[in-house]
Parts: structure tokens; sequence; C-alpha cells
């Protein structure tokens, strides 16, 4: 069973290296530019876990993951990748359905490691090591 992730950024250079990095851990990636099309990918792939911006066009990050919450069954992890650093921010993205809030720059690793503790938790097993 592979685990699905959906990447949502509007920044290419972010959304690339996530990409990356985590096809290289051994995830499926999708991605996904702005909050509306992350919520119709998100409704269409079924992922697993959903790592969303919050500055996005079209739909903000903290919109998009309270509808995707709602709109999925089931319904996916949610960890918010975002330059938005100030306590309110994090404290609004844990408050509107976020699992975890990872403020950018990040390292991969850790984004890695928070997956793969987000899968734990939610009783799914991880794939992905951290080197």
């Amino acid at each position: 069973m592979s685990i699905k992730i959906l990447a949502v950024d509007d920044e290419p250079d972010v959304l690339r290296l996530v990409e990356i990095k985590l096809k290289k851990a051994g995830f499926e990636i999708s991605t996904a530019r702005d909050g509306e099309e992350a919520l119709r990918k998100a409704l269409e792939v079924k992922p697993d876990v959903v790592l969303l911006d919050v500055m996005m066009p079209k739909m903000d990050g903290y919109t998009a993951a309270q509808r995707i919450k709602a709109e999925s069954d089931p319904a996916p992890i949610i960890i918010m990748l975002t330059a938005k650093g100030q306590e309110a921010d994090v404290v609004r993205g844990l408050r509107g359905g976020a699992d975890d809030y990872i403020i950018k720059p990040f390292a991969p690793r850790e984004l890695i490691a928070r997956i793969n503790v987000a899968l734990i938790k939610a009783g799914k097993s991880p794939l992905a090591a951290v080197e």
C-alpha cells in the first residue's frame, strides 16, 4: 500500500523541492497550486496527507483545510507548510483542522519525520525512513 500525499503551494520552487524529496522517500505525490485545485484534487485523489500552504490564490489554506476535512471521507491528515509563523497563524491553522503546522523555511528530513509521526498517530504505517 502506498501513502499518497497532496502537496499544495503556489511557489513552484517549494512545490518542486517537496515533490522531489517525498518521491525519493517513497511517497506517491500529487501537486496543486491553489486552494481550489487542492480541494478538487483532494476529493479526486483521496490522499492520506495534504501539505497546505496558507497564502494561495483562489482559496487560502485555512479555508481549503476546513473544506477538505469536511468534504473528504475519510478525511486526510493535514499539515500546514507555510511562511505564516505568528502564534495567531499557528493557532488558527490548528483550530481550523490542521494536524500539524510547519513554518518555512523547513528541513525536508523534519517534514518527512512529521509526516511519519502523523501517519503513525492515524494508525497508518509510514513508508519512508528519515535518513
